[in-house]
């Protein structure tokens, strides 16, 4: 039988037919591809004509795309509906794509004609993107090992093998750990202080377990509610320690070991490659450039915003003293009084604004957004093939109704699921003969789950995430660009959340607030006062959450700065590390590090500094929305022309700069943030 994953899609749109995907066809379908994608590759090596940007960078542009589509294909699933089989797949499959890499980046031959062309660039007539592809490609050459001697080169393959595997055995162990703790409650009174839809999603996922009672689990949507209002505090340390603690048990799931071997391949890897660290390789693709402009930058937020995070922290203390707590000040007590001082202060918790954001409700208002903004609109499909009952596939057309895009909607938790929130893509908008090829854009989180008496509702905190993810979404669906390597969200990391961040300022918009806010039973609009207490509250506590954003991009850079491996144990490291911004007493058997997937199962080493760098960023570039109107379609237009659509065909300080027409400034967001002194 032929493998339906290395053939034309016969469905729409050429979208993956996931209901014909079985786990064992991503092996063999993936060797054919790289056959395939070599060959390709020799074809450009062995062409008797002069090297030309034709023949070569974009012959090897479109190379190895179907393989690009299989793999695409198989590490989203991974991450969105994972299995043993898919788990697998993804082990036996990372070695060759390894392997597959090598093979193009460190062949002499075809290295030697991408020079050619590279050295005699000043007489090509190229347009900005030509330009661009040919400057990353020679670069791309360059750092992944082109000019390393056979002995260098044996020994870069062999690294970057073992990366891939070390990457894709630290993300699994996380999902299991996650997965396999469950607090398990039979006894009502342990449940006092948890809200009602608290109370029903623990009696829905212990139904769903087969269980009586009660169970919360480790995913976020289960572990905050129960950490933020209930009442035993025994259990909120249960439950602390254990989501704390996650993959550092000595056991078959540990990523100690991993950490160590990752951080030391990785700073051997940027050694070969004449690096110091391995954030030094990093940071040269990067608007930060070095690993001193990042502790700078960090150390510059850490400076102004610390003495405020010690005043949140102190606030909430006193207030729990004066509520009666007289014991020592835990972590596992922060969020549950962190909480009861919001309410005090604002007349607000999460769970007197998650009745008015209904998913479906804020899912249209998203929608409504962009069509003001962009004249977008969004057609729902019942014929795209979906990877789970669960996901929406929705067409996506611009206001003269060209089609734009297919985007799929991936919401609520699952076994097979890991945690958090995040944008993928299963293709990138791209042009081939001519034809515009639509991109397929996926947003994924873990909202909620609706029960059989009430819909999925949001809490305000994931209503940002909704719009934060969407932004990613729109830089793929929008962008307009010539080659796939440069579209969309392929981009410097700490510019990609530039486009993420700029959209949760809506979410700070009393106009905005008030389209989305319905009640989801009387069908009343959100009180005004309420979202006044809403918008009152948005700097409550900013300097606590500042400076643990900061723990992780400082914890973060000292993993890649290393210049010596590490010897000590990973949990010494990392409080050394995040010492500065240590802000309660140590818990001894938690670990951030091995569940910090952001690092070490994900894009963000040395990068993670890039969300805050991003928020400068789209603090500064939102005074052009506050300015101008926040739904005014000329500001959107320019963001989108200068933006959005140019995806990393430009460097994006250039980009910035087209939109904003200076520099960015760290004042807008000191100020957002409260982070001022008068």
């Amino acid at each position: 039988m032929n493998n339906i994953l290395n053939q034309h899609f016969n469905t729409p749109y050429q979208t993956p037919p996931f209901n014909e995907i079985q786990p064992d066809f991503f092996l063999p379908a993936v060797k054919e591809a790289i056959k395939q994608g070599i060959n390709e590759v020799r074809e450009i090596i062995e062409n008797s004509q002069d090297p030309d940007f034709s023949n070569t960078i974009e012959a090897l542009e479109r190379s190895g795309k179907q393989l690009s589509r299989i793999s695409s294909i198989l590490f989203n699933l991974n991450a969105a509906e994972t299995s043993e089989a898919i788990q697998k797949a993804a082990r036996d499959v990372s070695p060759l794509l390894s392997e597959y890499a090598n093979d193009i980046w460190l062949n002499e031959a075809l290295f030697e004609k991408v020079k050619t062309i590279y050295n005699n660039k000043g007489t090509l007539q190229l347009s900005q993107e030509q330009q661009t592809l040919l400057d990353k490609t020679y670069k791309g050459f360059i750092r992944k090992g082109a000019l390393l001697d056979d002995k260098q080169k044996k020994r870069y393959r062999q690294i970057t093998n073992e990366l891939s595997q070390l990457s894709i055995q630290f993300g699994e162990n996380l999902l299991a750990e996650t997965n396999d703790y469950k607090l398990h409650i039979t006894n009502e009174e342990e449940l006092s202080g948890l809200p009602e839809a608290v109370i029903e999603a623990a009696a829905h996922l212990a139904k769903n377990e087969g269980k009586e009672g009660w169970m919360f689990s480790l995913h976020i949507t289960s572990f905050m509610p129960f950490m933020k209002y209930a009442d035993n505090r025994k259990l909120r340390e249960q439950l602390f320690r254990a989501y704390s603690s996650r993959c550092n048990h000595n056991n078959k799931h540990d990523n100690k070991e991993i950490i160590l071997k990752q951080t030391a391949l990785r700073l051997e890897k940027a050694e070969l490659l004449g690096y110091k660290s391995h954030a030094q390789y990093v940071l040269e693709e990067r608007m930060a450039q070095t690993p001193e402009k990042v502790n700078n930058f960090l150390e510059e937020f850490y400076s102004k915003s610390f003495d405020f995070a010690k005043k949140d922290i102190e606030e909430v203390k006193a207030f729990a003293k004066k509520a009666g707590f007289n014991e020592e000040f835990q972590r596992w007590d922060f969020a549950y009084y962190s909480e009861k001082l919001k309410t005090a202060r604002f007349q607000l918790d999460d769970e007197m604004t998650r009745p008015y954001f209904q998913l479906e409700k804020v899912k249209q208002g998203i929608f409504n957004l962009t069509k003001k903004l962009w004249g977008l609109s969004y057609k729902k499909s019942e014929n795209i093939p979906v990877y789970h009952p669960d996901v929406e596939a929705w067409e996506v057309y611009d206001e003269s109704g060209e089609q734009l895009s297919i985007l799929y909607l991936d919401f609520h938790p699952r076994k097979s699921k890991q945690g958090g929130a995040w944008m993928t893509s299963f293709r990138d908008q791209h042009v081939k003969n001519g034809i515009n090829i639509l991109p397929q854009i996926s947003v994924v989180c873990n909202f909620t789950e609706p029960t059989p008496t009430r819909p999925s509702l949001l809490t305000y905190n994931e209503l940002t995430t909704f719009l934060h993810e969407f932004g990613h979404a729109l830089h793929g669906m929008l962008s307009k660009v010539t080659y796939e390597s440069l579209s969309g969200t392929s981009v410097y990391h700490d510019f990609v959340e530039l486009p993420s961040q700029i959209m949760e300022n809506w979410a700070r918009e009393k106009d905005w607030l008030q389209e989305i806010g319905i009640h989801y039973k009387t069908g009343e609009p959100i009180p005004e006062e309420l979202i006044n207490n809403i918008l009152a509250s948005g700097n409550f506590q900013s300097g606590y959450q500042i400076i643990r954003q900061l723990s992780f991009g400082f914890n973060d850079m000292a993993w890649h700065t290393i210049t010596e491996p590490v010897q000590s144990n990973p949990v010494e490291f990392e409080r050394e590390a995040m010492k500065p911004t240590e802000l309660f007493p140590l818990i001894e058997g938690t670990c951030m590090s091995t569940a910090f997937g952001h690092i070490f199962d994900g894009g963000y080493a040395s990068g993670y500094y890039g969300y805050k760098w991003a928020e400068v960023l789209d603090a500064d570039a939102y005074t052009m929305f506050k300015l101008h109107g926040i739904f005014d379609k000329n500001t959107a237009q320019k963001f989108r022309d200068t933006i959005l659509s140019k995806g990393g065909t430009i460097h994006p300080m250039e980009l910035y700069k087209a939109f904003r027409g200076q520099e960015p400034s760290i004042e807008p967001l000191l100020k957002r943030s409260g982070i001022t002194k008068h």
